[in-house]
Parts: structure tokens; sequence; C-alpha cells
């Protein structure tokens, strides 16, 4: 084992030495545990705060025992904690914020290797990256999801079902009594969302990638066996410590393009794409938005979980969890991917066995034959947007209509369910203002909700194009990450009411009607709206923060610096 980091710290016989080992025997450290033990950072990203990681507090407690087991000497740390649930405007605006505590925090301590404790999520992909700029040993265990949500004798998803709400009020008679009872059944023990949405797409994004142990993806977070998982988990960094696995040797090309593979498989969430762009840009690896078509688009459907299906995660661990759907896949991955066990991901998924094939179905019967992100390039998004076919309207795919258009999210909630709004079943909500810099953030609001008169005529779906995000938990014919944005003059801030619109998902096209002429003409009277505020983190944000189709990282932020810290006056 070669010298480890943390020897500069505790390691040597100088004043410094006596410094760093003195303060921390206040926590009763004996002296074996700085002579050459391995120190594992748990990096926690707990928080009451954040309901879906509450539990990883004790969580935290169970991976010091692996790492204390296998030899290392554990430490934990508290970082910025991102809860979809509670904070406003949106998580995404502070998830690269939570990167740079991570990896500033781990730069600046004596840590030779880490776990990511992770959960709702934005936490996995900012613990991810920071971690990657740093480029240590490090292993993930994610937090898992809620057992299923129950309601009147029916399994119903956590963030699914909200985006039902203003359904079930005004079409199926919900009452308020209803609508109670669902909210205390919904989310009804301790982990995130149960549906495949985002934090779900990044638990089985992070196994695909070969940062977890093998099936540790679907566990629920109640379940003994997750704790097992992170049992498992402290020992093996300990091991990665050793033999310096680190993460630039697990996350190559191959590992990307399995991970993208994967999640077409399992019907993931469109903020994959936004997230793992991320990932990609701070360990240095070329991953553009072409490749998730490319790569993925002509995946089979597999798992039937909502939104795209019927299931749940839940039900998605007992039929098997993700290595059945790895096995399944073989044939479009690289088996040969090294993961953090030092195995191949194609020697750790030589014999899952499917039990329910309702929710794990086959190659040779999949749920969908083609189900993986589209890109869509054209006018109206020169730079490319997403849109998620295995949760759409199959009869919206090919499509020319009508721009109903709402300037912000604002204008949104004025309008919307305005008896005199002029819109039908045919036209198409056109939403400005969510992109990165115009919110700022990107939030997840581009599946709104379609106007009441809409919704008693029977209409359930009509096609939405923003420069925003969705929920991975929503679904919708809804035409996302439009690039450039409205804000710093992208087409999408040139489009009027009236304008034809033309959606072709099979040709990959995202067509605005309008000359070339009149969109110059339109462009040089347009104002680009003010900044949200001139201080501040959000000011630094809107300065550097890169549009959708790079992964909406900050500017500074791409690649990274390396263990080493900056200055050692030592």
């Amino acid at each position: 084992m070669k010298k480890l980091r943390s020897a500069d710290w505790f390691g040597k016989s100088d004043k410094m030495g006596f410094v760093h080992r003195s303060w921390l025997r206040n926590q009763g450290y004996p002296d074996d545990y700085f002579q050459g033990k391995p120190v594992i950072g748990i990096c926690n990203t707990w928080s009451e705060l954040t309901p879906c990681n509450a539990h990883l507090r004790d969580f935290a407690e169970v991976v010091k025992r692996g790492v204390v087991e296998a030899g290392g000497f554990p430490m934990e740390f508290p970082v910025t904690s991102l809860g979809e649930t509670l904070m406003r405007p949106t998580t995404m605006l502070f998830r690269n914020l939570a990167s740079m505590d991570v990896e500033e925090t781990i730069r600046a301590n004596p840590l030779d290797g880490i776990v990511l404790l992770t959960g709702c999520d934005k936490t996995t992909p900012s613990t991810v990256m920071g971690a990657c700029s740093v480029d240590l040993p490090t292993i993930v265990v994610p937090g898992g999801p809620m057992l299923n949500g129950r309601f009147k004798g029916e399994c119903i998803g956590s963030g699914s079902f909200n985006w039902m709400v203003k359904e079930k009020v005004l079409v199926e008679n919900f009452t308020a009594e209803d609508i109670h009872e669902a909210e205390i059944g919904v989310a009804r023990s301790n982990g995130h969302c149960m549906t495949m949405g985002t934090a779900s797409t990044m638990a089985c994004m992070v196994e695909a990638l070969g940062l977890t142990l093998p099936g540790a993806a679907a566990i629920p977070a109640v379940d003994s066996r997750k704790k097992v998982m992170a049992q498992l988990s402290g020992r093996r960094i300990v091991e990665m410590v050793k033999e310096d696995l680190k993460l630039s040797k697990i996350l190559t090309r191959d590992a990307f393009e399995n991970s993208i593979v994967v999640n077409a498989a399992v019907g993931g969430s469109t903020n994959f794409i936004i997230h793992l762009l991320a990932i990609a840009g701070r360990i240095g690896v070329e991953l553009d938005m072409e490749d998730f078509d490319k790569l993925g688009s002509k995946i089979p459907l597999l798992v039937n979980l909502k939104p795209s299906g019927k299931y749940l995660m839940e039900d998605f661990y007992y039929a098997g969890g993700l290595p059945v759907v790895i096995k399944e896949l073989k044939k479009y991955l690289h088996t040969d991917a090294i993961t953090v066990n030092g195995k191949s991901i194609g020697d750790n998924n030589v014999n899952p066995v499917c039990y329910n094939q309702e929710v794990i179905a086959t190659l040779d019967n999949p749920l969908q034959e083609h189900a993986g992100m589209v890109v869509l390039k054209g006018n109206l998004c020169e730079q490319g947007a997403v849109i998620k076919p295995s949760a759409a309207t199959k009869e919206l795919m090919k499509h020319r209509g009508r721009a109903v258009v709402f300037e912000s999210m604002e204008d949104y909630h004025a309008r919307i369910d305005n008896p005199e709004l002029d819109i039908d079943e045919n036209c198409v909500i056109v939403l400005k203002g969510v992109g990165p810099v115009g919110y700022p953030g990107m939030p997840e609001v581009g599946n709104v909700d379609l106007p009441e008169k809409l919704l008693l005529k029977g209409v359930r779906d009509i096609i939405r194009i923003s420069d925003g995000r969705m929920s991975g938990t929503a679904a919708g014919t809804v035409v996302l990450h439009v690039s450039p944005e409205s804000a710093i003059g992208g087409t999408l801030a040139l489009v009027k009411d009236g304008d034809m619109i033309e959606l072709d998902v099979e040709q990959r096209k995202l067509h605005l009607d309008v000359s070339d002429e009149e969109l110059k003409a339109r462009k040089e009277k347009w104002i680009a709206p003010p900044p949200v505020t001139n201080r501040g983190y959000v000011k630094f944000y809107i300065d550097h923060v890169q549009q959708a189709n790079l992964g909406a990282d900050l500017d500074i932020l791409q690649g990274g610096s390396g263990s080493n810290v900056t200055r050692d006056l030592h």
C-alpha cells in the first residue's frame, strides 16, 4: 500500500503532527488510530430538513462499524443537504454549491477514502461531482426508497401522486378528506421517493457506474439488508484505499455508456442527463447530449415502474432489482467495466434471478421496444432539448400545434385556469424563464398542470415545452432542457402566442414555424430580463452556470484539482 494521504497530518513527529493528533484525542481515540490506519471520511447528507435522508444519521454508524472492522479510522462529516420537498426555489440551484462543499471538505482534511451517504435526488450527483474533483477511493451508499405508499387499499407513489392532485379533485371528485388520507399514507417510511423518479434513477445510475456494491440501488431504506449493504460498504472502502482504487479508475467512458443503457431500460428520469453530464465534466470523460440518444434511445424498457409503468421500487427490489436488469442487458453493456468491489460489472451480475416478470421484463418481451431519452434538435433548441418517450403519449409524438405562451411561472399561475384562455387539446404550452439562468436554478416545473377546462373535458395530456426540468416522478409529453434558454436570448424567448410548433420525436425534430427573417427581427427587439439578485451565491451562480446541454455545472468547476491541498503552510 502506498503512503496514506492522512499521514501528512497524523504521521509526523513535528509540531503540526502534535497539533493534529492532540486535538482529536479529545474524542477518545487511542494511539493506534494515528499509526497507519486508513482514514475514511463518511460524507453525510443527513438533515431533518431533508426528509428523504433523515435516516442517514443512523446509517453512518453502521458504515463506521464496517470501517472499524476492516482496520480503518472512520470520521463522519456533514455537507450541504438538498431536500427537494422543502427547499425553495429549487434544489438544483444549490447542487453545484453542495458539490463545492463536498470537494473542498474532502481536499482540506486528512482523508484517504470516502463513503458518500446519499438519498434525495440532488444529494447523489452533488456528492459524486465533488468527490470526482478530488479523485480519492470513493464508494456510494444510497439511502434507499420508501416502502410503497398506501391509499384506500391501493399502492400510490410519492411524487407521482402529487402531480395528479388537481386532476383528482376536479375530475374524480376527491374530497379534502381523501387528499388528507393520501397525504398521510403516501410517504410512510424512511427513504426517498419510491417511484422511478430522480432519486431512484440516481441510485440506479451510481450502481450502473460501478460506484456501489452490487444490488444496492433498490433495497428499501427500512429493509435490514440496506444496513448490511452499508456495513459491507464500510469494510470495502478500506480495501479500496489499500488498492488505490480511485474514482478515475472506475468512471471510464465505458462506465458512463453502461449507465446510459441501464437508465433507458429502467425508464429513468430526464434529470439523469443533466447530472451525468456534470459528473463526466468533473472526472474528465467526454460526453455530450447526443450520446444519450445514440446509446440509449433504442434500448427496450424493461422495468414496469411509475411514472412509466405500474409498480414501485419496493416491488422492483423483490423482483430482483437492478442486477436482473444488468444481466438482461449484457449484450448492450461493457461487461468488463470495473466496479468498487474490484470485479467487473459483468462478473458481479452473473447469477441474478427475476422473481416477477410483470415488474422486470425480458429483452424478448419488453414493455416498450424503444424507451430511452430522445434528444431533439431544431431552430427552437439549437443546442438540444430532451423528451422521455416512455412517459409520453404515443399519439402526441408527432404533432403540430399552436403555441400558448407563458413568459414566466407567475404568468402561468395567473392565467392557466382562466376560462377565457384560448387553448385546446391541440395546442402547445410554451413556458419561458425557467432555465438555469432565468429562474434561476432550472426548477422541476416543465410538466405544468393542464388548464381546468381541458381536464374537465377529459384531456389528460398536451405537449408542454420549456427550458426547465421536470420531476422524474412525473409523466406527460413534455419537452425539457431547451437550450439555449430563453433568459439568454435562445429562440424560445422569441416564441409568440399563435406561432406553430412542430414536434417529431422519430425525426428528432423540434421546429418553430417562423421564418429566419422574422426571428431576426424579433431578436433585435428582445430585451433580456433583469437578474433576480446582484449578491451572494445566487449572483455567483447566474454569472457562472453553464447551459443544460453542458450539465448546468459552473464553468469554474469543470475538471478537478486533485487531492493536494491548495496550499500547505505547515
